[in-house]
């Protein structure tokens, strides 16, 4: 999970401050996230899933689709 959620970042070309600013959360707490040096809590998956337009499936890499199921 932790790899899936920097490369959906990056390949946005986004910073860790400016993901974490639209999380409401430090830089420092995303980037444990990135890390896996602190696990990401079941609000924050949700959040991370809306803000990369992603399933949590995806995320936890249940599945190598990044699409959502309706």
């Amino acid at each position: 999970m932790y790899r899936r959620i920097r490369d959906l970042r990056e390949d946005r070309d986004l910073t860790q401050q400016q993901v974490a600013a639209s999380l409401n959360i430090t830089q420092a707490t995303y980037s444990r996230y990135e890390n896996g040096i602190l696990d990401v809590p079941s609000v924050m998956l949700i959040k991370l899933a809306d803000f990369y337009g992603v399933s949590i499936d995806y995320l936890l890499g249940q599945t190598d689709s990044p699409k959502r199921r309706k």
